[in-house]
């Protein structure tokens, strides 16, 4: 329980109608949620605006309300705060009543197009084996410890994730490594966290379906930066294009990591093989378990990372050189007649041309590279030609088949997938609308030493169709049919 006026702290308040001095029992911004003595705090939405629901959460028992817009003929039993931006106040109201459990913790947020999941998670595994306590916010798993949680969103909302990051308290940590989605970001769900550190790894093609132009997602970004006070560290990827102006404004210390230009944390790529990398990193010989120039990138994060927390230097070196690639990222196996079989969450052009671009370093050109590819349904329509032409550019035999349609004909997105294609290109493409049997007709097409790609799903469980989440693992059915 908490008093009201000690919640609506750093919350921008307009007016206030009725009594402040009583105490709240729980904080929501779903109506559904109410019980009595809630806070309700009516949210601007993309699908629903809370202000509609304040009747139904007064009826449910909320004692308070905060808006952007009140009422005229508001309840006297309940006292009403106005704000500027419900969705920022939330965001500081759920610290505050939380006690601000990030400003005990040392938060570190990782945003970017790519490479935000394996970062993250590998900065987890890191500080574990470096006999730290540590918690993880990711897309694939939620962890506090060694505890798995399931993962609904990259970003939670802001009552979640106060309320996560008190329980990794609870259990005694001392680090929480998150992922920052651009949705978050726009969405205010990190206002009011205490950053200890925020990195940004890069930025290409994606969301903007939602963001509407690639320069309001490269702002969105930027503003998780500007956000940092001056305590914070800034980590940023100068070999980006926007990696310098990511960090403009911001009150944080700046550093920077590079495998191509001068930086803080530099790195240099020796080899690059399937078992993994043979790098340098200021100046000291390591090999690493992950494969691809993008995970090269992705290690000096995580080492920068862990140098600007304090860990010891020649202890992280040691340690990076243990970290194994994170699940449905790089995932592969090879079965007996030397098929290699890699499943990847690739889902931008960016990420597919990244995990296409390793494959074709590794290889020796006396094997085909055969790519199974979809796009994602309800989702940024422009990077569908995109990702054909880079599936295409890439490899021997395409098959375009269906992602996560959601609620679109899976045929029409792979329609206009083959939109980006010439007459070349699609010679060497077909398409199979039904992913197992896309994924099949992979196998049945590949020969010895042959190199199947899986991409678009990594690590899901499932297949999103008209709102029903189907059993599938891309992973699971390559083991099938080819062990």
């Amino acid at each position: 329980m908490k008093y009201l006026n000690d919640i609506l702290y750093k919350s921008k308040l307009l007016k206030v109608d009725g009594a402040t001095n009583i105490e709240i029992s729980n904080v929501v911004f779903d109506s559904r949620e109410v019980r009595p003595g809630a806070l309700f705090v009516a949210i601007r939405g993309l699908n629903t605006d809370g202000h509609l629901f304040v009747d139904q959460a007064i009826e449910k028992g909320a004692i308070a309300v905060v808006c952007e817009e009140m009422q005229k003929n508001r309840s006297k039993n309940v006292t009403w705060v106005k704000v500027d931006n419900s969705s920022k106040a939330l965001g500081h109201i759920a610290s505050n009543f939380f006690d601000s459990p990030s400003s005990k913790l040392k938060v570190v947020g990782i945003t970017g197009t790519n490479g935000k999941t394996t970062i993250a998670t590998l900065l987890h595994e890191l500080a574990l084996k470096a006999g730290e306590k540590a918690g993880l916010i990711s897309t694939v798993a939620n962890k506090i410890g060694e505890e798995k949680k399931e993962a609904i969103y990259t970003t939670p909302d802001a009552i979640e994730l106060n309320r996560i990051f008190c329980e990794m308290l609870d259990k005694g940590c001392k680090y929480c490594f998150m992922e920052v989605s651009s949705h978050a970001i726009s969405q205010n769900r990190i206002e009011g966290i205490r950053f200890a550190g925020a990195v940004f790894t890069n930025i290409s093609h994606d969301h903007l379906d939602y963001h509407q132009s690639f320069d309001q997602y490269l702002k969105a970004k930027k503003r998780f930066f500007d956000l940092l006070d001056n305590k914070a560290f800034a980590l940023t990827n100068i070999d980006d294009k926007n990696g310098r102006f990511i960090l403009q404004n911001t009150a944080s210390k700046k550093y920077t990591y590079s495998l191509k230009s001068m930086a803080d944390f530099k790195g240099k790529l020796i080899e690059n093989l399937a078992s993994g990398l043979q790098m340098q990193i200021d100046g000291i010989d390591l090999w690493c378990k992950l494969a691809g120039e993008y995970n090269a990138y992705n290690l000096l994060a995580i080492y920068g990372t862990a140098l600007l927390l304090g860990f010891d230097k020649s202890n992280t070196l040691k340690l990076l050189s243990s970290l194994e690639a994170v699940e449905g990222r790089f995932d592969y196996f090879v079965n007996k007649d030397k098929i290699m079989a890699i499943v990847d969450y690739a889902h931008t052009p960016d990420a597919l041309e990244n995990v296409l671009a390793a494959i074709s370093n590794m290889r020796t050109r006396n094997e085909k590279v055969i790519t199974v590819i979809g796009c994602g349904g309800d989702r940024d329509t422009e990077k569908r030609p995109l990702m054909a032409i880079i599936a295409a550019k890439y490899s021997d035999n395409v098959i375009f088949t269906s992602d996560n349609p959601r609620f679109e004909d899976p045929e029409l997105i792979i329609g206009q997938m083959e939109k980006g294609l010439d007459p070349v290109e699609k010679k060497k493409s077909i398409s199979i609308t039904d992913r197992l049997q896309a994924i099949k007709t992979a196998c049945k097409l590949a020969e010895k030493n042959d190199i199947i790609l899986v991409a678009g799903k990594g690590h899901e469980k499932y297949q999103d169709v008209k709102g029903e989440k189907k059993l599938f693992d891309d992973k699971k059915i390559l083991e099938n049919f080819l062990l």
